[in-house]
């Protein structure tokens, strides 16, 4: 099953990670919010899910440590309250040519 052809993930603001595995996410959620950033969304809502809290945990943690994140907290009751997380992204800076 692994050499099954990867499914193209809509840049759209909303990442739900249900449908990934624990071990993707360190790399999964920098580079979607990369993505975001490149195209010009700075507001992006992660869905993580209530459960145990052990999946919030993680990338409450992994945020914290990107530079490219301006902020993020818990969803209010409209847009997932605690089984999401809100992240505002810092807009990126024009490259230098």
């Amino acid at each position: 099953m692994d050499d099954l052809e990867p499914m193209p993930l809509p840049i759209d603001g909303a990442l739900d990670l249900h449908a990934f595995r624990p071990a993707d996410i360190k790399t999964l959620v920098p580079d979607y919010l990369e993505e975001c950033r490149r195209l010009g969304i700075l507001q992006v809502r992660i869905i993580h899910g209530k459960g145990t809290g052990a999946l919030r945990q993680t990338v409450h943690a992994l945020l914290g440590r990107l530079e490219m994140v301006a902020g993020f907290r818990l969803a209010d009751e409209t847009s997932g309250s605690w089984g999401a997380t809100l992240v505002t992204l810092q807009k990126q800076e024009p490259s230098a040519r």
